[in-house]
């Protein structure tokens, strides 16, 4: 999936996606070049990690700054929006979480072999998640073979108890489960959907302002901590 693809899969607007691919692979690659930062161009990069660290440089660039300014942080948007992206398309993330996993002594083989099927969304995790659930949190859309088991609060941030409760999960379909854990949604205390207003094109992906879904105590700290730390957090 290229880049433009994946902004209006998030919810982006065609316009958006169009606006945010171009400045990546046009203005800011020139401006890149041009300072010597980059010889080719920034859509070219696959890697997260490298990318993030040609980016400090960019966003340090005086005719960066300039136009970023001019155009009210458009550029500075597209740079979060392309490493947000190339984060998700990359398995880096997921093998240095299983690595991690795999690599510590002070765990059992069956504790490794839980958390790791947590990690990917499978094993007793994602059983608990549909028999807690039954079907998607958010819709209500019942066939859980399409349905994503997703952290609440994100593996990395979490330690291993909390990555096998499933009161820190959420059973939901796949463009559903990518804007909550890109946070472009959160929910408020009691289960109210909070969407981000840069969340463009919320019909395409049946995004609606009066969702809402059934939280109980044991979920109110992992929400709380997605709606203080995870909400807009690559916007």
């Amino acid at each position: 999936m290229n880049f433009d693809k994946w902004l209006m899969y998030i919810g982006k607007s065609a316009r958006t996606a169009k606006s945010y691919s171009g400045a990546i692979s046009g203005s800011i690659s020139d401006w890149a070049r041009s300072a010597g930062v980059i010889t080719s161009n920034l859509s070219d990069i696959q890697n997260a990690d490298k990318f993030r660290s040609i980016a400090e440089i960019i966003l340090q660039l005086p005719e960066f700054q300039e136009k970023n300014n001019k155009g009210k942080s458009m550029y500075s948007a597209a740079m979060k929006q392309f490493t947000a992206y190339l984060a998700d398309i990359s398995d880096e993330t997921l093998q240095e979480d299983i690595e991690e996993v795999f690599n510590n002594a002070d765990i059992s083989k069956t504790e490794k072999s839980a958390l790791i099927s947590a990690r990917v969304g499978q094993g007793k995790y994602r059983s608990d998640l549909i028999d807690y659930w039954e079907r998607c949190a958010l819709t209500g859309f019942s066939n859980v073979r399409f349905l994503i088991a997703s952290h609440i609060k994100p593996w990395r941030e979490s330690v291993n108890q909390e990555r096998l409760d499933p009161f820190n999960g959420l059973l939901l379909l796949p463009n559903l489960d990518k804007v909550f854990d890109l946070g472009f949604i959160t929910f408020t205390e009691k289960g109210k959907i909070i969407v981000s207003e840069h969340l463009d094109d919320t019909e395409n992906i049946s995004v609606t302002r009066d969702m809402s879904i059934t939280l109980e105590g044991e979920h109110q700290a992992y929400m709380k901590f997605h709606r203080d730390v995870m909400f807009e957090r690559y916007i």
